[in-house]
């Protein structure tokens, strides 16, 4: 797919925009002045797969939490700033990759001026965080509500802020929680900028619903080549928004380091436990790292035949599995110990 054509900017050692690779990041739930906890989610983070961590900073206590993370993690830190501006600076000097900041709720011009110039002089870049439920008056007078049209505008007007004073390493997200109004608002910004896109569905709920939501929103503009990092928000353990980012990518074919299962939905001709062995093996193949296709079917009908472009693969019979690869049978085996069998092909790749 061809992607939208924008500027790149680095935190810290990640490129977001110009073309490269779509990151994922979570965001701290550990109280910003528990540094010991917050420490040991962000490293739990950091282990599956997250390229970039936020945390909240609501007060100068929290700023030592910026420093922690540093040392403690080898990906980079977004401070999350509403309202202070002097915390972003604290932040600036207390390590931080990226500050995530509304250029108009933290006070007159010279306080916007202030962030830009310290952020500037540290090489640091800036997220502009627009959501819709905090519009400003005058945008939301014009179009009545929070409109896909009255999202763009907001965030062109923080980032405004910004280039008045020669500031222009910035990232733009505009998330809504209803995904029609996302999309759109994505899409509008997309064409009136060039700077790269963080996208996301802000509050999409519990992680039944905010998989299924920004599975559509976020998953449609990437393969509609609009996007440069993402944050699947669940109301969830930020462990799983990690793993739903991965499969999102994954499925949208930005990313092909992973196992790519398919499985059938079963039917009547099932005749082994297809729910329960596809589900091992989902589970089995979170630790490898290989870029193959991996099929799960339910009988011979959807097996080799339906399956056969499948790097590996297994077809139920009466208790009995067939392992088959590229279309072609391998062997039969028990179905008790079709996960192993196949388990131990997928090494042999």
């Amino acid at each position: 797919m061809e992607r939208r054509k924008c500027k790149q900017v680095m935190v810290g050692q990640v490129p977001i925009g110009g073309n490269s690779p779509v990151s994922v990041q979570s965001m701290l739930n550990v109280p910003a002045h528990d540094i010991a906890g917050s420490v040991a989610q962000a490293k739990r983070l950091q282990d599956c797969g997250c390229q970039i961590i936020r945390t909240a900073v609501p007060d100068r206590e929290a700023v030592a939490l910026v420093a922690a993370l540093k040392e403690a993690l080898t990906i980079p830190v977004v401070a999350d700033i509403h309202f202070d501006y002097r915390l972003a600076l604290e932040s600036a000097a207390a390590g931080v990759d990226k500050i995530r900041i509304n250029p108009g709720n933290i006070g007159d011009e010279n306080h916007v001026k202030a962030v830009a110039q310290e952020c500037r002089r540290r090489g640091l870049p800036i997220r502009i965080g627009v959501n819709s439920g905090s519009l400003e008056k005058e945008i939301l007078a014009k179009y009545g509500h929070p409109t896909p049209e009255a999202m763009r505008d907001s965030a062109l007007y923080h980032a405004s802020l910004l280039e008045k004073f020669d500031f222009d390493d910035i990232v733009l997200s505009i998330k809504s929680s209803d995904v029609p109004t996302m999309i759109r608002a994505y899409e509008l910004t997309a064409e009136s900028c060039d700077y790269p896109l963080h996208l996301g569905v802000t509050e999409a709920g519990t992680e039944r619903m905010g998989l299924l939501k920004s599975a559509v929103g976020i998953g449609s503009l990437l393969t509609h080549g609009i996007g440069d990092t993402i944050r699947v928000s669940l109301t969830a353990d930020p462990e799983r928004e990690i793993a739903a980012g991965i499969d999102l990518l994954a499925a949208a074919g930005l990313r092909n380091d992973r196992p790519r299962l398919v499985s059938c939905p079963t039917c009547g001709r099932t005749a082994i436990d297809l729910i329960g062995i596809a589900a091992e093996v989902e589970r089995r193949l979170q630790t490898v790292n290989k870029p193959i296709s991996v099929a799960v079917m339910g009988c011979i009908v959807n097996g080799p035949g339906e399956a056969r472009e499948a790097d590996i693969g297994l077809a139920g019979g009466k208790g009995k599995v067939a392992l088959f690869r590229k279309g072609e049978v391998l062997r039969t085996v028990d179905e008790a110990v079709a996960v192993e069998e196949l388990m131990k092909e997928i090494e042999r790749l």
